[in-house]
């Protein structure tokens, strides 16, 4: 079958929620992905951070392996020999008291509002449905029914509701605002360190410090949103890191699995998870053993690979170069460790057709609203591949493209 075929298959078959670049891979290893025709590229998205560790790690597909031949799910009516050592592993990797798991990254957001609801009626002694959790505008937590009602983006909302009460919607970035949104009723703020999916957009410095004192003294839980920004991404295991502080509550995904299989964790202080008893949340595959043994393979991976100071070292040098490139159609660079975004200009003509030519290139990447690219590797990646990725990003971004209709 040629790429077409595959195309045509998806389009007559499937539905048409993605608006995905027309190639068509095959086989990736490292920092690297084929087509099916053969041609090679360096992937710049990384599953938007799913792989983390490199495509098919063999650390990773090793344990995959093992544990697919043992013993793949049993659900948690029954204990397995897995779930009580990632537990361990994880909560000491990550400082945390405890943890719960899911597949998803969206069963955990869903899965930490019902905590922290939770929490807040048996603990804090907010009135019955009355908890409220503030979120910032131009958030991503995923796209369930639930979480799209607190979203600002058109697309992810319109056409869906109607939606659940609960939410309040503040600046992303405006300590003041927080505390100003706070009342007795208030049980949690969740916001993501890094703004992923809105364009790689980092909060004025201090103002996590602001949020962890504003959040202390009103006594509302903190809960971060890393399951992008998390497990190396952004040059330390966890981006609160940068500003020393430590969350109430953690989301983590994506590359808890080194992307060979959907695992998150809400991370927790003690306080907050024991207010859920057994039977009121729960998930088949969250927690089974396939799940456990891959995660605990991939966060091995992430300790003794030293991933997250390569990201970091990396990221200097591909935010440096990418910083250096003069075009007409660049308006800013932003981003850290390697998360990076490349903003363009309105008269640009829109992001995806520099990603259309990047890919002809052999750089895959991906627009973000329309007029931002996203660059974000996996943090195995090299000098020498950092280097081979900005001489095509700028032979590309220094070109005099004609706007031309959206490809």
């Amino acid at each position: 079958m040629k790429a077409r075929d595959f195309i045509d298959l998806e389009n007559e078959y499937g539905a048409h929620n993605y608006h995905p670049l027309d190639v068509i891979l095959k086989r990736g290893k490292g920092v690297w992905v084929w087509d099916i025709e053969g041609k090679k590229y360096l992937d710049c998205l990384a599953a938007y951070g799913a792989v983390n560790q490199g495509h098919c790690h063999p650390e990773i597909l090793k344990a995959l392996k093992a544990q697919a031949e043992r013993l793949t799910i049993t659900s948690r009516a029954f204990r397995n020999d897995q779930l009580g050592p990632f537990y361990r592993e994880l909560c000491q990797l990550t400082r945390s008291h405890k943890a719960l798991p899911m597949n998803s990254g969206a069963e955990a957001v869903e899965t930490v509002i019902k905590a922290v609801r939770k929490w807040g009626y048996q603990v804090k002694g907010i009135p019955p449905d009355r908890a409220e959790i503030i979120v910032c505008t131009n958030n991503f937590h995923g796209r369930t029914i639930g979480i799209v009602g607190f979203s600002t983006d058109p697309a992810a909302r319109n056409g869906f509701g109607p939606f659940a009460p609960g939410f309040k919607v503040i600046p992303f970035g405006d300590a003041e605002a927080l505390e100003a949104a706070i009342t007795p009723e208030t049980a949690g703020f969740l916001v993501e360190p890094i703004q992923g999916e809105a364009g790689v957009i980092l909060p004025p410095a201090g103002y996590f410090k602001a949020v962890r004192e504003i959040c202390t003294s009103q006594r509302v839980v903190l809960i971060l949103d890393e399951i992008q920004t998390g497990l190396g991404r952004t040059g330390t295991l966890l981006a609160e890191e940068h500003e020393g502080i430590e969350s109430d509550l953690t989301l983590v995904g994506k590359a808890l699995s080194g992307g060979f299989y959907p695992v998150s964790a809400v991370l927790s202080n003690r306080e907050v998870l024991e207010v859920l008893q057994p039977g009121e949340h729960g998930s088949t595959f969250g927690g089974n053993p396939l799940a456990c043994a891959v995660a605990r393979a991939a966060m091995r991976v992430l300790k003794e690979e030293n991933l997250a100071a390569n990201a970091a070292a990396m990221g200097i040098r591909f935010l440096d170069g990418l910083r250096r490139i003069r075009s007409p159609h660049v308006k800013e660079v932003r981003g850290r460790g390697l998360m990076m975004a490349m903003e363009l200009v309105p008269e640009a003509g829109g992001a995806r057709r520099f990603c259309v030519h990047l890919a002809e290139r052999g750089i895959l990447c991906k627009e973000s609203h329309d007029t931002t690219i996203r660059f974000a590797p996996p943090l195995v990646i090299k000098e020498a591949e950092v280097d081979w990725a900005l001489e095509r990003i700028e032979a590309v971004m220094a070109s005099p493209l004609r706007s031309r209709q959206k490809q």
